[in-house]
């Protein structure tokens, strides 16, 4: 098998373009054919997790059964302290379940409005979970973030989702503006993935 515990096919469990780009360059050099599951279907997994483990696990198992491939799967989102965390694993439908990445940003930044920059603290959170089949009773788990703030005006023209208004660590810079190639090795989803690959290659009899 390629790279000693990867398969050499498997379905990603999501049909966002960013993260099948961002998820295939990081898996590049090992020859990992990633496949996403919008390929094998046009429904997903009901996402009635409490947490970004728990969603993870309901998409990779879906995935899985669906396509009939190894599954990795990842649940992330953005948590802001100013606002308790959220909107956390509601991420994605945070204006509604119906909202795109332009109604999300602006509708935290509505509940930013009267937030000074310095509380404007923040993360990125991925939970990421490989499946080697729908029935896997032991799926590798990696978790990681990225510290950053909320800035008061969306810039750049890359990544997705908050990237437009997340400033990562102290700088100025959002992760819109990264290039892939350092937004990759600095993400909570490059964390999280290259964390999965190191279990995954390092794992005892793992098929």
């Amino acid at each position: 098998m390629s790279g000693g515990g990867l398969p050499p096919r498997l379905v990603l469990a999501t049909g966002n373009p960013g993260k099948l780009r961002e998820m295939r360059e990081i898996l590049a050099p090992w020859h990992v054919d990633v496949r996403p599951l919008s390929e094998f279907t046009s429904d997903a997994a009901d996402e009635t997790g409490l947490t970004f483990v728990e969603n993870a696990l309901l998409k990779a198992r879906f995935a899985a059964s669906t396509a009939g491939l190894p599954a990795i799967a990842d649940d992330s989102g953005l948590e802001v302290d100013a606002l308790c965390g959220a909107p956390g694993i509601r991420s994605a439908r945070y204006a509604g379940p119906d909202a795109d990445d332009a109604t999300n940003n602006a509708c935290l930044l509505r509940a930013l409005e009267e937030v000074p920059d310095a509380a404007r603290t923040a993360r990125y959170r991925c939970a990421m979970v490989y499946l080697r089949d729908p029935l896997d009773a032991s799926p590798v788990v990696c978790q990681a973030s990225w510290e950053g703030r909320i800035a008061r005006l969306p810039r750049g023209a890359g990544g997705f989702g908050y990237d437009p208004l997340f400033r990562v660590g102290e700088g100025p810079t959002t992760a819109a503006e990264l290039d892939p190639e350092r937004k990759n090795r600095e993400s909570h989803r490059g964390q999280a993935l290259r964390a999965l690959v190191s279990a995954l290659t390092g794992r005892s009899g793992a098929t």
